[in-house]
């Protein structure tokens, strides 16, 4: 191809036409090994008040991704129109391949490929160049890999065993494969102990059943013994990831492990007790397993005296692998001590960055008993006769040893005035100090909720351990379909392992001393569920938990965080570990969060107001600024065009406006959403200028009105005039995107008219003189932007 035509090639035909027949010529298998487009990350989610958006612009997208096997990527090429360099592209590159924790980055424009070797050798060129008939082939850059990740011969055949393929197209995300990997690594080299450290909502479960699946069929292990510590945790396991393994596969009840079955799922309360009759697991042989995952391997496992650490010591020959979202590095207990070091870390600040976690706002509420704190008068009694102790109580106080009836009445009215103003029937977990305090809270809220609550008595219920009416409710609450229950009341039943997609609203009504318990808390509301319009989450913190805790390292800082006055909207404007308190996240005896006997005082006579509620967000460099979408979306305008003048070139120059719209919704900036904040009368460009360069805004129709009154279309004949004018009409009713679209033509009033193809030919006298009308009727409406 002669060199001047081939740079008018756009990248997509470089691929096409060079890129990939150069792979496919090197021994690449196209339906197998190359992957083309590959989205590694969505990008992050942008909260503004209750506005959300995706920030494609920040979206991991890979032209090339090429594996030995599906699962097992071992080289990124990036491409680029042939008016680049060869290596243009390498540097994007190396930054997918690192993330995929790949040796090889490619870069090529269809002349030749540049290649960064993260695995040379020394003295050996770590960038180099091919040719476009030289690119290196699928057994070159697999010992790459083999030697990058110290593979020996005899580890390779396990490394290499093939994923589950799922018969839906459900395929693991980057990080996931990057974690299966990396065990299944681990576990090749000889090394028993692995520890997992993946943030909740990330999928830890699917990515344990890749790892046991991959073990189970090279025959590495025979029979594997999954872990849990709650029942709905194994009982949504086995209908849901695990259940590929069909007929293998068993629940451990009944006291009793049959050897029939080759994968056990078990809570390791069934299999072991504080009595030496209990304990079930020492019935089979200390070599019965060779594998055992253990999930949630915070809650307790890593210590000593605990009973998980019993079973493991039992079956010392087996892998052991821990599953956590939070590791635990205390001077009681460590599972780093015991797994060592984590083989693969994917934390909630990467998942939010990345896109695939909800982001979430922090509601801030100080309530002036909580801060200022309360002293009763000498001798005064409370509710029940009994004298309350003569001492200051404060925030660390209430509801655990002091419990003011009007507080918890001001607290569910505050939940209620939030949904009330967003959406009733979000789901939302409230999070309490003990049974006795969910309880009351539950009635607290059916008092706020009113007619919410009496038409439907399943609107708000207490799901804790000690509630069977409440527990049956559990798999509806967390069942999307299902709309009731709407709100559940607890102490820790819900901290950990429960699936709620749908949760737009945790409250914290809890004290809290453990990082591990705030992680968890914050993980049940991090999955995003799109289908049903669950985007990002909402924090309501009285207790101040999410300023004590706040681990920007890990959890990534909260988009807002709103500290509203007493007679302040609850809305924010637009301008995880176990224990209650107690240290280093030690629980309370009672695993739902009973009082442990601890003497309350209640008191219903002492009020409670809000003092104060703040909103802030995160900025773009990671650190906490008030911002709203309007503000948010002007800094992005501002990006990508320096001046007011910039855009308004760029604008009238576009061919079609739809293209300058489009790219700036790559960048989180919706024009509906634009709407709702400035004025939906506004046009498109009215409201990019005006919020972007302070310009004043003309509405839609004023911007018609105008072309009216310059009585443009006389140069026209009747029919092109009157199409024309009701195109003028349509875009002060809706606006550019609509007239330029193809099929505004098939709507009223153009079709009294004739058809596309008639109005077009007959009255402009064919498609290219159509759009030169249309261009220019959208000068006459943006004449203003060229003029002032």
């Amino acid at each position: 191809m002669d060199p001047s035509e081939k740079k008018r090639l756009s990248e997509i035909d470089v691929c096409d036409l060079f890129i990939t027949p150069a792979i496919k010529q090197a021994g690449w298998d196209q339906m197998q090994q190359i992957r083309r487009e590959v989205t590694l990350a969505p990008g992050p989610i942008v909260v503004r008040g209750n506005l959300s958006s995706r920030n494609k612009k920040k979206r991991k997208f890979a032209d090339y991704v090429l594996s030995l096997k599906p699962g097992l990527p071992l080289a990124v090429v990036e491409a680029k129109a042939n008016i680049h360099s060869v290596g243009s592209g390498l540097q994007q590159a190396l930054g997918y391949a690192e993330i995929l924790d790949v040796p090889s980055a490619f870069s090529s424009n269809g002349d030749g490929f540049a290649n960064h070797d993260r695995a040379a050798l020394a003295g050996q060129p770590t960038e180099t160049e091919y040719g476009l008939d030289d690119f290196p082939p699928p057994e070159i850059l697999w010992d790459r890999y083999r030697r990058f990740h110290q593979i020996a011969d005899d580890e390779q055949d396990l490394v290499a065993q093939p994923y589950h393929i799922d018969a839906s197209g459900k395929a693991p995300r980057y990080y996931q494969v990057d974690a299966i990997n990396r065990t299944v690594e681990a576990v090749a080299k000889g090394q028993r102990r692995v520890l997992l450290v993946m943030a909740t909502g990330t999928g830890k479960t699917y990515t344990t059943f890749q790892i046991i699946w991959r073990l189970w069929k090279a025959g590495t292990a025979k029979r594997i013994l999954f872990l849990a510590d709650r029942n709905i945790l194994i009982d949504q396991t086995l209908v849901n990831d695990f259940k590929p393994f069909g007929a293998a596969m068993t629940k451990i009840k009944n006291r009793k492990i049959d050897p029939a079955y080759e994968i056990h799922l078990g809570l390791y309360q069934a299999i072991t007790g504080t009595e030496e009759s209990e304990k079930i697991f020492k019935t089979v042989s200390r070599d019965f397993f060779d594998l055992i995952v253990i999930d949630e391997c915070h809650r307790g496992s890593a210590s000593e005296d605990s009973a998980w650490r019993e079973i493991l010591d039992y079956f010392d020959g087996a892998v052991q692998v821990g599953m956590t979202a939070t590791p635990k590095e205390t001077e009681y207990v460590s599972n780093i001590t015991y797994f060592g070091d984590p083989v693969y870390t994917y934390t909630l600040k990467q998942g939010i960055e990345d896109g695939f976690l909800a982001p979430y706002k922090v509601i801030r509420i100080d309530i002036d008993r909580d801060v200022l704190g309360w002293t009763p008068p000498p001798g005064m009694v409370d509710d029940l006769g009994g004298v309350i102790e003569d001492r200051e109580y404060n925030r660390r106080d209430m509801d655990r040893t002091l419990v003011l009836n009007q507080r918890t009445k001001l607290v569910a009215e505050r939940v209620m005035k939030f949904l009330r103003a967003t959406d009733p029937m979000s789901k939302t977990i409230i999070f309490c100090e003990d049974i006795d305090h969910a309880e009351r809270m539950r009635k607290a809220i059916v008092n706020a909720a009113g007619k919410l609550a009496t038409d439907n008595s399943r609107y708000v219920m207490r799901i804790t351990g000690d509630s069977v009416e409440g527990k049956a409710q559990l798999d509806r609450f967390i069942d999307p379909e299902e709309p009731y229950p709407v709100i559940a009341t607890t102490s820790q039943l819900l901290t950990t392992g429960v699936d709620a997609k749908t949760c737009k609203l945790i409250v914290i009504d809890r004290t809290i001393n453990s990082m591990t318990m705030f992680k968890q808390i914050i993980g049940r509301g991090t999955r995003i569920d799109e289908d049903n319009g669950k985007f990002f989450f909402t924090i309501m913190d009285f207790k101040r938990a999410t300023e004590l805790f706040r681990d920007d390292a890990f959890d990534g800082a909260p988009v807002v965080i709103y500290e509203p006055t007493n007679d302040d909207d609850p809305v924010p404007p637009d301008p995880e570990d176990e224990g209650e308190g107690y240290p280093d996240g030690e629980n309370d005896p009672d695993d739902d969060g009973d009082t442990g006997g601890r003497r309350k005082f209640v008191v219903s006579g002492v009020t409670a107001r809000v003092m104060n509620e703040r909103v802030e967000y995160v900025g773009s460099d990671g650190k906490l600024v008030t911002e709203s979408y309007r503000d948010y979306a002007g800094k992005q305008i501002a990006d990508e065009y320096k001046s007011l003048d910039e855009f308004i070139w760029h604008w009238n120059a576009s061919e079609r406006k739809q293209a300058i719209i489009d790219e700036l919704e790559q960048r989180g900036v919706i024009l509906a959403n634009l709407a709702e904040t400035v004025g939906k009368d506004f046009g498109d460009f009215d409201l990019l200028v005006h919020v972007a360069f302070g310009a004043p805004p003309l509405t839609r129709r004023e911007r018609a009105e105008r072309v009216k009154k310059r009585d443009y279309f006389a140069q026209y004949g009747d029919k092109a005039r009157a199409v024309l004018e009701a195109l003028l009409d349509k875009y002060a009713d809706e606006g550019v995107e609509t007239i330029e679209d193809a099929k505004v033509l098939r709507l009223a009033p153009f079709t009294a008219l004739g058809t596309p193809m008639e109005i077009i030919k007959g009255a402009f006298g064919g498609k290219p003189a159509y759009e030169a009308a249309l261009r220019a009727l959208e000068d006459q409406i943006y004449e203003y932007a060229a003029n002032e």
